[in-house]
């Protein structure tokens, strides 16, 4: 039996959906539904089970065998939203939560493969899985980080695998109950369709109009990257899972303008709100990754956004979160 914590989210579904490609069926869904726009994530999908989030927590505290043997846990579920403040829920989801599934993974001798994130490289130009380069600028960044200093303590004394990805700025499809958090490509394909217009931030924090830039990665690289140190293991460390290459937003916008075949870019004021906690630049260093023996070869950007512009013509209209 294969464990996928957010499985209903963005990424996990989408890893739900892969493993079921390589004809895996006996995974146990791990969630919070209390955003209901998230089952439509999972209606394609084969599972075994569906586990609420708080019962499952309570289950491996109790030490629960879960009724076969756990092949691995891919953990995905996390609070993502990178303008919520409140401190106690972010560390007690993100950060307590993880550590005690890791407890139980490491006691079990169970493979573990998590979700971290660029977010813990805050304003650096550097992006390198190294502390001197790590310095996140919200409470989420800093769950994360505080989780991956966590796992480094335990790498070396673990006798089973341990890998932590630190995403970029992912999308993809099945992203649409996010909301606000979802992608830039899913905000400029709505706004293209209902206004004919992509609306950017102006320029900030040294960069001009909509020249802000990230590293933008296609949810399909996200998920074989998870795979492929699955099924290589002995790779145990912290991963930058990104594709190297940054792209700022008026390359996005523009692209999606071409894609589309009419539109406009208007810029907006940069919000008051994110000032001192936005990112304005990233691009991973993917060395390690690299050293590590993985050579996937990521999407381009134009690449990425065409097949996700044609999986956003054909699906079906999904609930937003």
């Amino acid at each position: 039996m294969i464990i996928v914590t957010g499985g209903a989210g963005f990424i996990g579904s989408n890893l739900v959906r892969a493993l079921n490609e390589r004809g895996r069926g006996d995974i146990l869904v791990v969630d919070n539904l209390k955003n209901g726009a998230k089952f439509a994530n999972l209606a394609g999908c084969e599972i075994l089970d569906y586990l609420d989030k708080d019962e499952f927590l309570a289950r491996i505290q109790n030490g629960h065998d879960f009724g076969a043997r756990v092949e691995a846990v891919f953990h995905q579920g996390a609070c993502t939203v990178t303008t919520e403040w409140d401190g106690r829920y972010m560390m007690q989801n993100n950060y307590e939560y993880s550590k005690q599934l890791l407890q139980y993974c490491v006691c079990k001798a169970v493979p573990f493969i998590y979700g971290s994130s660029a977010s813990v490289y805050g304003a650096g130009k550097v992006f390198k899985e190294e502390r001197q380069y790590e310095a996140p600028l919200n409470v989420y960044g800093y769950s994360k980080f505080l989780f991956d200093h966590y796992v480094r303590r335990l790498l070396s004394k673990a006798h089973s695998q341990i890998v932590g990805l630190r995403y970029f700025n992912v999308y993809g499809p099945h992203e649409t109950h996010k909301g606000p958090m979802a992608s830039v490509m899913l905000h400029f394909y709505e706004q293209l369709k209902s206004a004919g217009a992509v609306k950017l931030f102006s320029g900030s924090g040294g960069y001009a109009d909509g020249e802000q830039r990230r590293d933008f990665v296609y949810v399909g690289d996200a998920v074989a990257v998870n795979l492929w140190f699955w099924e290589q293991r002995g790779r145990p460390g912290i991963f930058n899972l990104g594709t190297g290459v940054s792209h700022s937003f008026n390359d996005v916008a523009r692209l999606m303008v071409k894609e589309h075949g009419k539109g406009k870019i208007e810029y907006i004021p940069f919000p008051e709100k994110l000032r001192g906690s936005y990112q304005h630049y990233t691009e991973a260093d993917l060395a390690r990754l690299r050293a590590a023996g993985c050579a996937h070869r990521f999407a381009a950007l134009e690449e990425g956004v065409r097949a996700y512009l044609e999986w956003l013509k054909r699906a079906p209209v999904q609930p937003a979160g």
